[in-house]
């Protein structure tokens, strides 16, 4: 079973094309994507966790650790430092207010070779913040890694121009193919969705 199915499953994925979700940028979408879900089920997450090992060593088996975007991606990138024996860390999207203000919690070696690892890809924004923070901290990020990406074409165009690679375990377009096959919304909501899709935000 795909991954986007398991996130279909659990309702990690809701689809409203009737009544569109509003984002947290005032962006409205008739799909929401609520990884912090997939935690609560252990086949889930572990096959989440398969996947993610996977690509690192087909893609980048040169990885000395591992970092996880706040806060999505902390749980899972523990879990793939885990399974790999890796040093692990997370990074904030600013500084803590108090104490040392660290952005990258946790210790790595100046110019070791680190993977982060996201929940969520949508516009790319808040995942190259923590890219150039690690960046910053004097790292050498090989590349990105997340569950699940809107696949907007503004994304890929901002990892391109921060020189950054990026893998996903699946997005929107695998979703919109595997609702089709599947019959579970109409021809009309389907449209509505892809329609969506190619206005972009």
């Amino acid at each position: 079973m795909s991954i986007a199915q398991k996130l279909l499953d659990i309702k990690a994925i809701k689809l409203s094309p009737s009544k569109p979700f509003i984002w947290a940028s005032g962006a409205e979408s008739p799909i929401y994507c609520d990884n912090r879900m997939t935690l609560s089920y252990p086949a889930v997450r572990n096959a989440i966790c398969e996947g993610f090992v996977a690509q690192i060593k087909e893609n980048y088996p040169q990885a000395e650790a591992i970092a996880g975007v706040a806060t999505g991606g902390i749980a899972h990138g523990m879990l793939v430092a885990d399974r790999l024996e890796l040093p692990f860390v997370y990074v904030r999207d600013k500084p803590k207010g108090h104490g040392r203000e660290n952005t990258v919690e946790g210790h790595l070696d100046k110019n070791s070779n680190v993977v982060v690892i996201e929940d969520l890809i949508s516009t790319g924004g808040s995942s190259l913040k923590a890219v150039e923070s690690l960046r910053e901290y004097g790292v050498n990020v090989l590349g990105l890694l997340a569950i699940f990406t809107y696949d907007f074409q503004k994304a890929a165009d901002a990892f391109d121009t921060a020189a950054c690679a990026y893998h996903t375990l699946t997005g929107f377009k695998e979703l919109i193919t595997l609702i089709e096959s599947n019959k579970s919304y109409s021809k009309d909501e389907i449209e509505f969705m892809k329609n969506w899709y190619q206005k972009g935000i």
